[in-house]
């Protein structure tokens, strides 16, 4: 079920271990980018990607588990995590693959009795549906994938002169890099150029070192081409730019190639879906339906903390990605033409939805440099303190399909100030939006005790407390709620890591203890029936 491909060849059997080989192993000597050889499938770029995996240990014990044998335990599955649209899912596989006159007809390792990569290849088209669906993609989404990151493009004609800075530094990180030599001519596609580099090929870029040459120091980048079990020693920097068209960076966090301090990044995930004939509306040179198209609000409150910057901003990246595209492909699915624009709006006006007018008479203050059928769009902004709405949408209008926006920020953003507002409505009996001093303390109160229940449950006093706590904390606060309560509580507060923490904590307690005193105000006998109006209220 997992190779669903029209190949030209048989596939003869799928073997049981150990029938291919003696002593096979998981890992041989430890995991390395040598391991990874690509066979007769079509997806060099999740390979290359696997090849920077390994320059990081931590990340790549993430997605491969070390915990995992052929001898000690072994039961003929193995298990390897990936990051999916804001989570991290465990994907279970047996140890079964695909073999033609005894050999693997897919990615294989150097060393004959070697495994893990190949059993991570197929847990990866396990997740997108079948290997069919791994032929053909970006290095970047594989990255992203493995790591949760957030990608950067630079074509090497508009690349900036510090590129290599920015690489180097990116590396130190443990950002994941690739390149690629862009061909015009479909036919041309892993057709090979005079230098002996393959055209629309990936490539990883595993190492950038500065070498003494006689008198002067000469800038290196070492690549590795999937294909090959060993890899170039390195070539020079201005080679590089001139025989490559593309370079894609996969950042842990969004401030990786800024300087040397350490941010902290607010991170805010948004998920939503374009609907046909309701919310898709394209982009915006179709006006009459372009309002209609999801929008997400973006409170920018304090400038960026930089001393030699006189400028008053906000930095911020914004990423849209679609979802599931590469796994309907089979239905005839492809990648739609994506992007986003933002809009000033005003921070006293009403929140709700930005209506045709608005947008023909306001021009964008950002958006994104080109709408592209990538699985992923995104970009840096600096705009001045204020309210914005971001606006993702598709090229063509009704085009229906799903996506996750997420918006990292240098400052916290408007989530927090939300929450500020709900402890004050929590304790606003008279409507004013001001607190008399005997709400005030109602409220400072509440606030120490929640504050008492987050602090017993926070996981060794870090600021947050883990998704499985969550459930503890509710009761200690007084809630007694279902199961599916619970579930809900833990998709809508906890962060990609199942982490809570106190904002959201008590933003979650206030919604409770709002909807509690809500059901009490009309409750009778143990039920309660709500107009459409008390509803809304």
């Amino acid at each position: 079920q997992l190779i669903h491909m029209s190949v030209c060849f048989c596939v003869s059997s799928i073997y049981i271990l150990p029938e291919i080989c003696e002593n096979p192993q998981f890992i041989v000597g430890g995991a390395s980018r040598t391991d990874i050889c690509q066979g007769d499938l079509g997806d060099c770029w999740l390979l290359a990607a696997i090849a920077c995996l390994t320059l990081n240990e931590k990340l790549l014990y993430r997605v491969v588990p070390q915990d995992q044998s052929y001898s000690e335990g072994y039961g003929g599955i193995f298990h390897f995590q990936f990051w999916r649209y804001g989570d991290w899912v465990d994907v279970v596989i047996d140890d079964r693959i695909p073999t033609f006159n005894n050999q693997l007809v897919f990615t294989k390792s150097a060393e004959r009795n070697e495994f893990w990569s190949a059993l991570l290849e197929k847990a990866y088209a396990k997740l997108h549906g079948s290997y069919e669906a791994l032929k053909g993609g970006n290095t970047t989404e594989a990255m992203e994938d493995f790591t949760g990151g957030v990608t950067e493009f630079y074509e090497m004609k508009e690349a900036p002169k510090e590129l290599y800075k920015i690489m180097k530094k990116a590396l130190e990180r443990g950002s994941m890099m690739g390149c690629s030599i862009d061909s015009l001519v479909p036919a041309r596609f892993e057709t090979r150029t005079v230098t002996g580099l393959v055209k629309g090929h990936a490539y990883s870029v595993t190492a950038v070192e500065e070498s003494q040459h006689k008198a002067s120091k000469v800038r290196l980048v070492r690549l590795r081409n999937p294909w090959g079990q060993v890899e170039w020693n390195g070539m020079s920097f201005e080679d590089f730019k001139k025989n490559y068209t593309k370079i894609e960076i996969c950042n842990l966090t969004p401030d990786a190639l800024e300087d040397d301090k350490i941010h902290k990044w607010t991170v805010s995930v948004n998920e939503g879906r374009w609907v046909r004939g309701c919310s898709a509306g394209g982009c915006r040179n179709y006006p009459d339906t372009f309002w209609t198209n999801p929008q997400f609000r973006l409170c920018l409150l304090e400038e960026d903390d930089d001393s030699e910057d006189n400028e008053v901003a906000c930095s911020f990246v914004v990423s849209l990605m679609q979802k599931n595209r590469r796994k309907e492909r089979k239905l005839g699915a492809n990648l739609f033409t994506i992007g986003f624009a933002i809009y000033e709006v005003s921070m006293h006006g009403n929140k709700q939805h930005m209506q045709k007018d608005f947008f023909l008479f306001n021009s964008s203050k950002a958006r994104c440099k080109s709408y592209i059928n990538l699985r992923e769009v995104t970009q840096r902004f600096r705009l001045s303190p204020g309210e914005y709405v971001i606006i993702p949408s598709t090229y063509e209008p009704h085009q229906e399909g799903e996506f996750i926006l997420r918006v990292f920020s240098e400052k916290r953003n408007t989530s927090d100030l939300e929450c500020c507002r709900s402890m004050i409505a929590l304790v606003d009996m008279d409507g004013t939006g001001r607190l008399s001093l005997q709400e005030f303390r109602h409220l400072w109160n509440k606030i120490k005790q929640w504050q008492g229940i987050f602090r017993h449950y926070s996981s060794d006093q870090a600021g947050i407390i883990n998704s499985y706590e969550m459930r503890n904390a509710i009761n200690d606060a007084g809630f007694r709620l279902n199961n599916q309560l619970y579930d809900i509580i833990t998709m809508r507060y906890a962060n990609e890591g199942m982490n809570i923490d106190f904002d959201s904590f008590i933003s979650c307690l206030v919604r409770l203890e709002a909807m509690f005193r809500a059901f009490q105000a009309f409750d009778q006998d143990g039920t309660i029936r709500l107009s459409v109006l008390e509803v809304s209220c």
